[in-house]
């Protein structure tokens, strides 16, 4: 699920596989999946969106059903990250399993990385998928 537009959902779905359902939780009473990530960006925005997101999942807002396994954050631009949004992750770790997927510029241009960051691999476990559907990891 994806708590913002451009939070990078899509790029985790043609990576992984899955169901990108939008930016609304899944309804597991309507067929739809039960296990979800909530994909957001690292910006100051993104950030105060997944915060959202998981306030309304946390205050009964969402589904019943629903298993969180984890929020995936998507670098917003390369580099590092100023102290205010990485206080901003560290109080979203405090409420959920929080997943950083680096800077990837093939997916600025709608390509494939030629080499897979190792932060991809661990969210490949984590959702049960096939990276990309071919299994490697380089």
């Amino acid at each position: 699920m994806k708590a913002h537009g451009g939070s990078g959902a899509t790029s985790m779905v043609e990576a992984f596989g899955g169901v990108d359902v939008g930016a609304r939780w899944p309804d597991p009473a309507r067929g739809e999946p039960r296990r979800v990530v909530l994909v957001g960006r690292t910006s100051a925005r993104g950030l105060q969106s997944v915060s959202q997101a998981l306030g309304a999942l946390k205050d009964g807002n969402a589904p019943q059903g629903l298993e969180l396994l984890g929020v995936v954050l998507v670098a917003d631009a390369p580099g590092r990250l100023p102290l205010s949004l990485l206080r901003r992750i560290r109080v979203l770790r405090s409420v959920a399993r929080v997943h950083r997927v680096p800077w990837i510029p093939a997916w600025r241009t709608g390509g494939r990385p030629r080499s897979v960051p190792r932060q991809l691999a661990t969210l490949s476990k984590l959702v049960g998928g096939e990276l990309y559907g071919e299994g490697a990891v380089s």
